[in-house]
């Protein structure tokens, strides 16, 4: 019999079974959702005043919406009387379903979403982790039966197929049978649009791969101007996807702009990991690969010190490693930019929905017979945050409107997903998601613990405002974190889409906003209110910060190390991307 503190590799069987489990599940744990019930519906039995109060405002919705259908053709009554749809919800927003019955049954799926949301929040007792997870997986539930999903109650979908004879049907039978064989054949979901290639559309900025080790590539970009700022810039982007989300098609590449302005760029692409790397640790990350890299850099530029950039993931490595640059004495990085970045996960979003011990348990038995987390749950967890827009309406589209949405660089580099290594991921869901143990100042690296309050190194942060992963009031944290001067910059758009926002492409707007490291700190809710906002790209504001801490042009930096005019090195985008 295993003694009281035996390690969880002993239990090989109940792994295995929980395995099992998983790939039913998606990787979500079975267990995990039904404490939550319990602990909601337990709670609910016990309040007989708020069970009172839930029937009571079912029934005035009830009547609200019976006295709507009788007066719906009165004077003055209007669409949208009941209940509106919210700005970010596009089910509903055809003129079409402003006109009954269809109207009528939009507003009662809004005032059902609506009931069965106040229905599951406020229960006193209920801890509010759990609260969260039966309110959401509620909506998701009731997502699924939303009337823009089905042919019948979709206004678009009939006025499509009789303008089309029926043909979208078709279409669509052949979109979702295209789709089915490519997932059953080869397991790689829907299709991937051949207009964006690797090193050919996308990820096309000049450059030459110059370090390589087992975990990166370090591609250094060719200058675009005669003279370049003595810096180098280290681009660090998240392991969870491919490194060419910040060099997508030459118009909306950052590597591009930046090199434009006169910036030595260089790029670290992880290698994608498989089973064999299992025991990578997350610590193997920031010594192979950001430590690795500003080796390399100090190597090919010796002397001057180094912008660094992480995003995301990323940027989390990179202020891990920057607290313990600093507590160790080095001082080579010269400013700090950070995209989307959390340094504190006490309000990571809906995505910490997924993160507590049941789940995380359930994670590292699904990864511990694999060796590594699979692209389809990291795909599916993400999804799940944005179902409307990632799941339905693409479903919707495809499928009962017969079409298939124009291709673009941004959806050929989302499909081109990665696996996380075993240990990695489980340190990674342990010390940052579920223990938080950055923010708390008990995060070890080698043995000894680091603090962001080291860090006096100009900052300049970035969060956007409509972030499912990384929202933006948890990115707005390390201005008590950090001992440093902080200019926070508060972009339009989502986790992916407002930070590629090139200039002259419309629609984008920031706000941002300088804190001195002595400067007293204000809050999210009075920063958003104070700070005006600004029409146009983020990109030139950063890189005139970061000129104004630069020193004056030189001529380019030589290409590489003296080790690696010897090797047989690619051109960028390298080897690991392929892969």
């Amino acid at each position: 019999m295993p003694a009281a503190g035996a390690s969880a590799e002993t239990y090989h069987a109940d792994r295995a079974l929980h395995a099992m489990l998983a790939r039913l599940s998606g990787g979500i744990s079975p267990l995990a959702l039904l404490l939550a019930y319990i602990d909601w519906l337990s709670h609910l039995a016990a309040s007989p005043q708020r069970q009172i109060e839930i029937a009571q405002d079912a029934l005035l919705d009830a009547n609200r919406l019976v006295a709507s259908a009788l007066h719906v053709y009165s004077p003055g009554q209007g669409p949208w009387s009941l209940m509106r749809p919210q700005a970010q919800d596009r089910r509903f927003g055809g003129r079409q379903w402003e006109h009954p019955p269809f109207n009528l049954m939009a507003q009662a799926f809004l005032l059902s979403q609506q009931w069965w949301h106040n229905a599951t929040t406020g229960v006193r007792g209920v801890a509010k982790q759990n609260e969260a997870i039966v309110e959401f997986s509620v909506r998701q539930m009731l997502d699924v039966m939303s009337p823009s999903n089905f042919a019948a109650t979709n206004p678009e979908v009939l006025r499509r197929s009789f303008e089309s004879g029926g043909g979208n049907f078709i279409r669509g039978w052949q979109n979702f049978w295209s789709d089915w064989m490519r997932l059953v054949s080869a397991g790689q979901g829907p299709v991937k649009s051949g207009d964006f290639v690797v090193g050919d559309t996308v990820a096309t900025s000049r450059g030459k791969v110059v370090f390589r080790n087992e975990l990166i590539e370090l591609i250094q970009y060719y200058p675009a101007t005669e003279k370049v700022h003595p810096e180098p810039v280290l681009i660090v982007p998240a392991w969870i996807m491919k490194y060419y989300i910040l060099d997508l098609s030459p118009q909306n590449s950052l590597v591009k702009y930046l090199t434009g302005e006169g910036f030595t760029a260089f790029m670290i692409s992880w290698r994608n990991p498989g089973t064999e790397d299992r025991e990578v640790a997350f610590d193997d990350y920031r010594k192979l690969g950001v430590e690795a890299a500003l080796d390399a850099i100090s190597e090919i530029v010796p002397g001057p010190q180094v912008h660094a950039l992480g995003y995301c993931l990323g940027g989390t490595l990179l202020s891990i490693t920057a607290a313990t640059m600093a507590r160790d004495g080095d001082d080579r990085l010269k400013s700090i930019s950070l995209l989307a970045a959390q340094t504190d996960f006490t309000e990571a979003g809906e995505l910490t929905l997924f993160i507590n011990e049941s789940q995380v348990a359930f994670l590292e038995d699904m990864m511990w017979e694999r060796g590594v987390l699979d692209t389809t749950q990291m795909a599916g967890a993400f999804q799940l945050l944005r179902s409307n827009d990632l799941i339905w309406s693409r479903l919707t589209r495809d499928y009962l409107m017969g079409e298939r949405a124009a291709p673009s660089d941004l959806m050929a580099w989302n499909a081109d997903a990665t696996r996380l290594p075993y240990r990695m991921h489980s340190e990674y869901l342990r010390k940052l998601f579920l223990n938080n143990d950055l923010a708390g100042g008990r995060y070890l690296v080698e043995g000894k613990p680091i603090s962001l309050s080291d860090i006096h190194t100009p900052m300049f942060v970035v969060g956007t405002v409509r972030d499912h992963v990384a929202p933006w009031k948890s990115v707005y944290k390390i201005h008590y974190q950090a001992d440093a001067n902080i200019t926070f910059l508060l972009t339009s758009g989502g986790h992916n889409a407002g930070i590629v926002a090139p200039p002259g492409e419309q629609g984008h707007a920031y706000r941002i906003r300088t804190k001195a490291a002595d400067a007293t700190y204000t809050g999210p809710a009075e920063w958003l209110k104070t700070v005006p906002e600004v029409e146009g790209s983020w990109w030139p504001e950063w890189t005139k910060w970061l000129a104004a801490r630069s020193g004056e042009l030189v001529g380019p930096p030589r290409m590489g190390t003296k080790a690696s005019e010897g090797e047989t090195l690619p051109d960028a985008p390298g080897d690991y991307v392929r892969f």
